[in-house]
């Protein structure tokens, strides 16, 4: 059995106390003990050793965590050791000795991101950690919210607008007192019972879930992993509900998977890739059968159909980290120098100077939430609407500091430039296909209208009559030569919270959906792509993909998923009715289809002829755009509204020579719309 010896010497002082506390988690399995809360003032010893291995089956150890810092501008930074990123094995088994020293600073929100050591410095708390990569993170016992603050908290009512306690309330008319929670549906309390069943547990502590819980799947492939991707919808679910350890754990054990060695046939990618999902394997520890350790197993695309490595996963983790400070409150954990290394490390790679002449990302097939051949290789809007995302999240979290002015710069100018391009050349609306419609080709001019030598016979018969009159839409992809005319709901719901688009834009994709609503969203919400590929296009296009058919699966089949998102969009340009409609659309089916994968047909009735059941990302979509609705104030933190700075940044007025010409001068008048 693991022991933990904690030495602390301290003068307790009022004026510097920090109160860490966190309610049960209902995650553990059992329930936990009570205890008085923690209170810590200038620790100047705070020890905890481990030297025994733990066992697969008595790991009584919890990370540490904790769901909300009283004062928050206190601030915390973690120095990582010099073995950092050096172990390919991780494993709760390897419980190592670990150092921590304690002090309190009031404004410390400008750390230096170096991994120096600085013993005397007041502004920083430290984590050294002996043995590098092969440790698991710091590790006490789970500490409980002190009961009479607990009940404080759970007695709180809410009157004309203001929280008071349950004692004082006498005297107030029970007509008068609003309790704000509402009774939970039985779809509700069937997924929240559902989501916490497919939660994953590693050593003890939830780090996420898995993509599916089908009890009747005998074969589930991949789907008992954790991906990125598809835990962002739980993570929401959980930090709106006030649970946010999952969270954090989740975000800390990922980053430590990025650091991994990554090899596909003698070639590595990236430093800075994500793995696209985790497994948590139990293996023997050291050779002895009735012993065994816990390891995490990830998957960077080398095991993934097509060995396609995920682009979107670094994204997605970067979005999520920037959630977890905004609705938590806790920014330490962005500020943590291994957490700053971590972003530094996804946007270099994102970053990095190649041959295209687009500030737009380059990506092959399948490196996003359509992960097989659809024919999205290119520029596709799905990856530069996260990409755009983090930039702006990234922007936010960086520690600004003589390190990282330079990278700060870079993103700046990225994200002027990429705001720049999609709203100029990727919308559409009657307007512009009809401008489309008359193009010149084969311009070789500076000056060029047709600057991409698009032919007007690509337009597809079938976008002639479905565009709106009043509203429109960012396509799927744009090159040299081709434009991809189909509608990818993610792409352009991403545009919208992240105000990719300009306002008129983000308001004309709304009123697409609603004029098109029988087409995107139908019997079940919401179409991932429309229109589908289909008869040759799609054998060319696909490969004559056996899952991919007609209005199936990624080919214009309807996911459900993508409901929160839909929401959140809906919240931000005020038309929340929309989401409401499309929610009520989706409960009516949802629980009674044991909560499908994906829905086939034009119009959604059926459910997806190779849908998983129990799908854990259609659950935590439901309950995130529940939550959300009932809570827009919450919403208001996951999105972004329009940075006009951005508009004003451009690389062109930075050449001292006359052979660029800036296209944004005229086109200055649409962009600031």
């Amino acid at each position: 059995m693991n022991t933990i010896h904690c030495f602390a010497n301290s003068t307790m002082k009022s004026s510097s106390r920090i109160l860490l506390f966190r309610r049960n988690s209902p995650f553990s399995g059992c329930p936990l003990p009570k205890s008085h809360h923690f209170l810590a003032s200038n620790l100047s010893n705070f020890r905890i050793n481990s030297d025994h291995t733990c066992k697969f089956r008595s790991c009584p150890l919890q990370n540490l965590g904790f769901r909300r810092v009283i004062d928050h501008t206190q601030k915390f930074s973690q120095v990582p050791s010099p073995g950092f990123g050096q172990s390919r094995v991780f494993s709760c088994g390897s419980v190592r000795r670990l150092s921590v020293i304690s002090s309190v600073s009031s404004d410390v929100r400008s750390f230096s991101t170096s991994v120096e050591t600085h013993v005397n410095d007041k502004n920083f708390e430290k984590i050294y950690v002996q043995g590098g990569m092969n440790v698991k993170p710091l590790v006490v016992e789970r500490i409980d919210i002190d009961e009479t603050i607990a009940n404080n908290e759970e007695s709180r009512i809410e009157v004309d607008g203001k929280i008071v306690n349950g004692e004082n309330v006498k005297g107030v008319d029970e007509s008068e007192v609003l309790i704000t929670k509402r009774e939970e549906s039985e779809a509700e309390k069937e997924a929240w019972k559902l989501l916490q069943d497919s939660v994953v547990m590693y050593c003890g502590s939830p780090i996420g879930t898995m993509a599916a819980n089908d009890p009747g799947d005998k074969t589930p492939l991949n789907y008992d992993q954790v991906f990125i991707r598809d835990f962002v919808p739980s993570a929401l679910a959980f930090l709106l509900k006030g649970e946010g350890e999952i969270v954090r754990n989740f975000l800390l054990h990922t980053l430590q998977l990025q650091s991994w060695e990554k090899t596909v046939d003698c070639y590595s990618p990236g430093q800075g890739l994500m793995p696209a999902s985790f497994k948590v394997r139990t293996v023997p520890l050291d050779g002895n059968n009735e012993a065994h350790e816990e390891v995490l197993d990830p998957d960077f695309g080398e095991s993934a159909i097509g060995r396609v490595a995920p682009v979107d996963s670094g994204l997605w983790w970067i979005i999520l980290l920037r959630a977890y400070g905004k609705i938590t409150g806790d920014y330490t954990l962005q500020e943590r120098v291994d957490v700053q290394t971590g972003i530094k490390l996804i946007l270099n790679l994102c970053l990095t100077d190649g041959f295209d002449m687009f500030p737009s990302l380059l990506v092959t097939d399948g490196s996003c939430m359509i992960d097989r051949r659809m024919g999205i290789h290119g520029h596709p809007l799905e990856i530069q609407a996260l990409f755009y995302s983090a930039l702006r999240c990234s922007r936010e979290m960086l520690t600004q500091n003589d390190a990282s002015i330079n990278l700060v710069r870079a993103i700046n100018n990225r994200l002027s430039a990429l705001s720049f391009h999609i709203r100029e050349y990727y919308w559409v609306d009657m307007k512009k296909i009809n401008e489309i419609y008359r193009y010149k080709t084969e311009e070789y001019s500076t000056d060029a209208t047709n600057k991409f030598n698009i032919y007007p016979d690509q337009i597809p018969s079938w976008l002639m009559d479905w565009v709106p009159e009043e509203g429109g839409y960012l396509i799927g992809n744009l090159q040299p030569a081709h434009m991809d005319f189909r509608f990818f709901t993610l792409g352009n719901l991403w545009s919208i919270i992240s105000s990719l688009g300009t306002p008129k834009q983000n308001q004309g994709i709304l009123d697409t959906i609603q004029a098109k609503w029988d087409d995107l969203v139908g019997h079940m919400p919401l179409k991932i792509c429309y229109p589908a590929l289909e008869y040759e296009e799609w054998r060319i296009i696909t490969g004559s993909d056996p899952k991919n058919t007609p209005w199936s699966y990624h080919n214009g089949g309807s996911w459900p998923t993508l409901l929160w998102q839909f929401t959140l969009a809906c919240i931000k340009m005020g038309r929340p009715e929309l989401a409401r409609k499309a929610v009520a659309d989706a409960e009516k089916r949802l629980a009674v289809d044991r909560w499908p994968e994906y829905y086939d047909t034009r119009n959604g009735r059926f459910i997806g002829k190779q849908s998983r059941l129990f799908q854990t990302w259609t659950i935590a979509g439901y309950l995130t755009s529940k939550m959300l609705l009932e809570n827009p104030e919450m919403a208001a933190l996951l999105f972004w509204e329009e940075d006009y700075d951005l508009l004003e940044i451009c690389v062109c007025g930075l050449s001292k020579t006359g052979r660029r010409k800036c296209s944004r001068l005229a086109a200055r008048s649409q962009i600031l719309v």
